[in-house]
């Protein structure tokens, strides 16, 4: 669009009453409004009599030109307001030839919305009283006065494709401060001046210049809110320099876009904005941006991401007789002092949806080689135009960028300020250069010598920096809407089965009920046996009542003490509450005392009476003595999973992760786990579906986005990548992974502009939660010192969970099958399609289980370690040891608190994190090690992080993945360098040597990691692993040692099998029978465990159980020669144990 589609038109504008309006002699004054518009008197209305309430009508119409050759264009009306200025007419006097007038106020109408599309709009404009005026002191009970005012044109100025196309620029210049000491209020008057050069129709610019700064002493901050003041000289009214509805309001630093921006930098900007001097101009100018102007101005960032803006000072000095009290500039081009430059990077502008940026800017002696080398502009707009651009904002000639500076020949400078008073720009023909990519934050200081600018120089000493401000109307790119990212995404990822709809009702409240009590019964029991043991008392049989009476006071102490008995409460109320909602239609509060009552007393004698006949159901008078199946827990089967998938068997892993997607399909982390697994094995479209079906669940999970978004980028699908990191940064813009992982898809597709943008606010977003963790540290410190755990702990999918205990585990019993009933209660019937059960309940495993349940996960955070085996236990028996083993868990709450108190003293120092480390922890967790590569490239190359132990163990750890020992060793030994104490690298170093067959080497290693105080993230299979050597080398004692300290922190099938063996091997055979159990509870189709059971029964004499072991030894096919022969060793030995024969 061109300017030249205004040409004819006719902007009018109609004054049409007054109100409240007084004047200097009498009460009903004679008063004119006069029209001014870009130093032009539109015209004058009809002398008018103000009533005596105040109210005249003026009625007055007065019209603009709108002619882009020579005359008013939209720029204009863009930066420019209406003066409208209220005269009273003094009544003649005696021998008085002419008419007095005085000023009463001005009042200003702003033009802008005409550039909006809009053809008229009226308003209402406060009319400014000038100093002196009667309309100072508004009359009793009146308001303001004002005017009323129309402004219309015949047909809208632009167009609506016009208004979308074209934009708005505006910069507000606050204030310099920490200006140099030289800077002196007093002594020659000087005119602070500050500018810059915006980008106009094709490569011709417009100067924006900021004049008549306000030197301050400081003392104080500048307050805020303050209005923004038009940039516009010899103003009447004080009131009317106020941009209408425009106020500096300020902000945090940490939210700018500046240089002055980090903690660092806090102390100064606070000591320089309250204490020391400064210049203040408060000044918004605008500047009217044509679509091809919106095009120049946009590659001009582009190419140039940093603009100078220019300061200076020129000396005042003072008119001819005639004009007194009048200041002008000097004419002579060497006043020019203090020469200065502010280099603002502009590229913020191109991120999407961004409008402004605001920040503080340091201010650098002006130097052609420097300015040249930053921006590779060739012009200065002081030196190289001329003092007269000060004369007025937006007009002036430019010189082309080689041209010498403005002759000084009065004649022609008269000339150049008169076409300023026309208001029209002469814009010249400045190149639009490009600009390597660099930082505004690179210093400047020492890049050429400074003799060439002593005064400038000052600057640099005084640390002065400018506060500026730069908005757009609209932006210039675009950004999504929230609501289209989302139906983007909806449309990509299939909608997810409606849930199936549970029955309620009367009936089903009772079944529930019943449900619940012979569910506590059941664990009342369990508890009571493992007090007590396991004899029957039968009916009729003598039974001391004072015993009796002892074990039931010892029950209830042991329920209350444990929490249990809360936790029955809680598990019961819930059903409860369905009884007294359904049966007896209770849902609102009572009235009396007496009603409630009543009403509990009934509801107690029927809840009594049901679990009478739950209990009859569950527990007749032949009791059974048959062991319950337990299924395992979705945590057990995760971990079963992640044992799998590091001893390499995907087969076994992928049947876990069906297990739990088959119980919970709802459950969005399982479809998560199962994906990531996929990734590990490749199968890249099956870990598309698993992530996609996740976000079905929850189009809103973050996580789940940002792996889609992830696999998008490996399928080269980088549309859809796109819009599942751009949403993710909508749904979550504190998320420091998501905006990390968007800069770098954006590097994958060369837009380094958006790369640097979404890199900036990952890195801001780290700092401000570096900020809130430091904050609520000492909170933290002072829950400790009190006794109270909060330990936080980031799940497997970032959900932060408080847990009141470092480690749980309970519910594991020593129950040990001596006959034939028990042990086949654990024979799958003809190999079933799912693993059964333990024999009893096993609780969610601790937090820690959820931080190292993916195979290569590189997690730095400090895992609380648990107490070591007091060396008391060593000395004692086996079977003892193994029931005290499970009897601790029953009371691990109060012992694991200490714990945490214990081991949080010996965390694991570490140096703060960067958004690409934190990215890559992500990654690793996932298995995305396509990505992790170029994350640790980014890692290395970052200010804040390079390299240290975390990098090259990560790097460690990926080569590890591709079985490359060689490059594996060498970052390990790198890393040990950087961090000899870090038992993270022990470890991993352990499974180098382990997975190489170095076992000797992975045995000092893993026994070293041991020592530490504080736990490596993958303690679960360094027990394993140490454990299985100890074995290998008939270190029997420390094999037991070793996986009963396993079995208590994550109990497993493999730990259970580990403890089982080295038990038997000392010839416990009891003991290793319990193990065994409980091995063979957790995974009935580890052909080893019933290898040992088999041997276990062989040696007991018990040949049924040793047969029917055998036979599922051979059937799910033992691949230990070895131990089968061993087997058979036996069987010869005790005449049995093989039907075959």
């Amino acid at each position: 669009m061109e300017q030249a589609s205004s040409t004819g038109r006719t902007v009018h504008i109609t004054v049409t009453n007054g109100y409240d309006l007084k004047g200097f002699k009498g009460d009903t004054p004679v008063t004119f409004v006069r029209a001014e518009f870009n130093q032009a008197v539109l015209g004058d209305s009809a002398k008018t009599t103000v009533s005596p309430e105040g109210t005249a009508k003026y009625s007055f119409t007065s019209s603009v030109e709108l002619s882009p050759d020579g005359g008013v264009t939209l720029d204009d009306l863009a930066h420019k307001p209406l003066f409208l200025t209220v005269t009273e007419v003094l009544p003649k006097e005696k021998k008085q030839k002419d008419e007095k007038t005085l000023t009463l106020g001005q009042a200003v109408v702003d033009l802008l919305p005409l550039l909006e599309g809009e053809d008229s709009f009226e308003t209402t404009v406060p009319l400014h009283p000038v100093q002196g005026s009667p309309l100072e002191t508004p009359l009793p009970g009146s308001k303001q006065c004002s005017l009323d005012v129309k402004v219309f044109v015949t047909e809208p100025l632009l167009t609506a494709a016009q208004v979308s196309a074209s934009n708005l620029l505006k910069v507000t210049l606050e204030a310099a401060y920490s200006v140099p000491e030289s800077f002196m209020p007093v002594g020659p008057q000087q005119n602070y001046m500050v500018g810059l050069q915006v980008p106009s129709v094709g490569e011709k610019d417009y100067p924006m210049v900021f004049k008549n700064g306000n030197l301050k002493l400081g003392g104080e901050r500048e307050p805020v809110p303050r209005p923004k003041k038009w940039p516009i000289a010899n103003i009447l009214a004080p009131g009317a320099n106020n941009i209408p509805d425009a106020f500096i309001v300020g902000g945090p630093y940490e939210e700018e876009e500046g240089e002055l921006n980090h903690p660092e930098d806090k102390e100064f900007r606070n000591q320089a904005e309250c204490i020391k001097k400064r210049i203040v101009w408060d000044l918004e100018s605008r500047c009217y941006l044509d679509p091809s102007a919106v095009a120049s101005f946009q590659k001009r960032i582009a190419d140039c991401r940093l603009w100078p803006v220019e300061i200076t000072r020129v000396p005042l000095v003072t008119v001819p007789k005639g004009k007194p009290g009048k200041l002008e500039k000097a004419d002579d081009e060497n006043q020019l002092s203090f020469h200065g430059v502010a280099y603002v990077n502009m590229v913020p502008l191109l991120y999407p949806g961004v409008k402004r940026i605001r920040g503080a800017f340091h201010v650098y002696p002006y130097l052609d080689s420097t300015v040249f080398e930053k921006t590779k502009c060739l012009f200065s707009i002081f030196r190289d135009t001329g003092h007269h651009l000060v004369h007025n904002n937006k007009a002036g000639g430019l010189n082309s960028p080689l041209s010498k500076p403005v002759s000084k020949n009065l004649k022609e400078e008269k000339a150049v300020k008169d076409k300023e008073i026309d208001g029209r720009a002469r814009p010249g023909d400045l190149q639009a250069p490009s600009i390597k990519s660099q930082s505004s934050d690179t210093p400047l200081e020492g890049e050429t010598p400074l003799s060439h600018n002593l005064e400038g120089q000052q600057y640099l000493e005084a640390g002065t920096y400018i506060v500026l401000e730069i908005q757009l109307d609209k932006a210039l790119v675009p950004k999504r809407m929230p609501e289209e990212l989302a139906r983007r995404v909806k449309e990509m990822i299939p909608p997810r089965p409606p849930l199936t709809r549970r029955t309620g009702g009367a009936q089903k409240a009772v079944s529930d009920y019943h449900t619940q009590i012979k569910s506590i019964s059941r664990a009342i029991l369990d508890e009571y046996h493992r007090m007590f043991g396991k004899q029957v008392i039968k009916v009729g049989s003598d039974v001391d009542s004072e015993t009796l009476e002892e074990q039931k006071c010892q029950l209830n102490y042991e329920l209350n003490c444990s929490g249990k008995y809360f936790a029955f409460k809680e598990q019961l109320k819930h059903a409860v509450v369905k009884i007294v909602r359904e049966k007896y239609l209770k849902t609102t509060a009572f009235e009396s005392q007496e009603e409630l009552q009543t009403f509990i007393s009934e509801l107690y004698v029927f809840l009594v009476d049901q679990m009478h006949v739950a209990l009859n159901q569950s527990m007749p008078d032949g009791m059974q003595g048959t062991a319950s199946t337990i299924h395992t827990s979705s945590e057990q089967l995760r971990l079963f999973a992640f044992e799998a998938e590091v001893n390499e068997n995907f087969e076994m892993a992928a049947v876990y992760y069906e297990e739990r997607l088959v119980r919970e399909p709802q459950n969005l982390d399982h479809w998560l786990d199962y994906g990531a697994f996929c990734l590990l094995t490749e199968d890249i479209t099956k870990a598309q579906e698993c992530f996609r079906k996740a976000l079905s669940l929850n189009e809103s999970h973050i996580h789940s986005l940002l792996l889609c978004g992830v696999l998008a980028v490996l399928m080269e699908n980088y549309e859809q990548a796109e819009i599942f990191f751009e949403d993710a940064t909508c749904l979550e813009p504190t998320s420091v992974i998501a905006w990390t992982l968007l800069g770098l898809f954006y590097e994958i597709q060369n837009n380094d502009i958006r790369m640097e943008m979404a890199f900036h606010e990952a890195f801001k977003q780290l700092q401000a939660r570096t900020l809130q963790t430091k904050l609520k540290s000492a909170g933290t410190v002072e829950n400790i010192d009190d006794g109270v755990k909060m330990e936080h702990s980031f799940g497997p999918w970032g959900a932060m969970h408080d847990s009141a205990t470092a480690m749980k585990s309970e519910g594991l019993t020593g129950i040990k099958l001596r006959s034939s009933h028990m042990l086949s209660s654990h024979l799958p019937a003809e190999l079933q399609s799912q693993p059964q059960g333990p024999s009893t309940v096993l609780s969610s495993l601790d937090e820690f289980i959820e931080e190292s349940s993916k195979a290569h996960s590189e997690s730095q955070e400090p895992i609380m370690t648990l107490q070591p085996l007091e060396p008391s236990l060593a000395q004692k028996s086996s079977n003892v040891l193994l029931k005290e083993l499970t009897g601790k868990k029953e009371t691990s709450k109060c012992q694991d608190s200490s714990t945490f108190l214990h081991s949080t003293s010996h965390a694991i120092p570490q140096a703060p994190a960067t958004i690409f480390m934190e990215t890559i922890r992500f990654l690793m967790k996932v298995n995305a090690v396509q990505f992790v590569h170029r994350v640790l490239a980014h890692e290395l190359l970052c200010p804040q992080g390079g390299p240290s132990c975390e990098y090259y163990l990560a790097l460690a750890q990926t080569h590890l993945l591709k079985k490359d020992f060689a490059k594996t060793e060498e970052y390990l030994q790198q890393a040990a360098q950087m961090d000899y104490l870090n038992p993270n690298v022990w470890g991993v170093k352990g499974h180098l040597y382990f997975l190489s067959g170095d076992h000797a080497e992975a045995k000092a290693c893993y026994e070293r990691t041991v020592s530490f105080v504080v736990d490596a993230s993958e303690m679960h299979f360094i027990f394993l692993r140490l454990g299985h050597i100890y074995l290998e080398e008939k270190e029997y004692e420390k094999a037991k040692r070793t996986y009963m300290q396993a079995c208590k922190r994550s109990p497993s099938c493999l730990t259970w099998l580990g403890l089982g063996i080295a038990c038997y091997r000392l010839e416990e055979l009891t003991e290793a029978e319990d193990a065994l159990s409980e091995a063979n509870a957790l995974n009935n189709y580890n052909a080893e465990v019933w290898a040992y059971l088999a041997l276990v029964c062989l040696k007991v004499g018990r040949q049924l159980e040793a047969e029917q072991a055998y036979k599922y030894t051979i059937k799910l096919k033992l691949k230990d020669e070895a131990l089968l022969t061993e087997i058979h060793t036996v069987q010869e030995m005790v005449g049995f144990g093989d039907p075959s024969f």
